[in-house]
């Protein structure tokens, strides 16, 4: 993997439950930033809200589950999804490039496998998503993310 490879990366994603309860949250850093990352997303989910709450004032479409562009930070970015039932799903990269189309790819993706997790039968709402499958298919979408905007 060259060094270019590693520019437009995500860095981390995390699914928040309705009431901010981290429900699932991963990092994809070779270092132990883990902590900063945690930290950007919880400071996110202000954005998050304000623009929930005001969709107009944000310049959002009232049924648009995209957030786009929530905050960014001198060395990431930091996309953001709001699902129907208030699900939050956070995305920061370390690409100051990131186009919205790919954003919007792979949270729909992202959103899929969100839905697969919590229907498993033995998933309990509203807790942690432990499922392994879930954590696999997500890595999978974290290393061809922006790789090509087609399915």
């Amino acid at each position: 993997m060259s060094s270019t490879m590693n520019e437009g990366m995500i860095v981390c994603v995390a699914v928040v439950g309705h009431q901010n309860n981290p429900l699932y949250i991963q990092s994809f850093t070779k270092g132990d930033d883990s902590l900063k990352l945690h930290h950007i997303v919880h400071c996110s989910l202000d954005v998050v809200d304000e623009r929930a709450n005001n969709p107009k004032r944000s310049g959002l479409v009232t049924n648009e589950t995209f957030l786009g562009l929530l905050n960014p930070t001198e060395n990431y970015k930091v996309y953001g999804y709001l699902t129907n039932t208030k699900v939050k799903f956070i995305l920061v990269t370390t690409d100051l490039e990131v186009r919205d189309v790919d954003a919007r790819v792979f949270f729909g993706r992202f959103h899929t496998a969100y839905i697969d997790a919590v229907s498993n039968p033995f998933h309990i709402p509203g807790k942690k998503i432990t499922s392994r499958k879930f954590a696999e298919r997500v890595s999978t979408m974290v290393k061809s993310f922006g790789l090509s905007s087609g399915g």
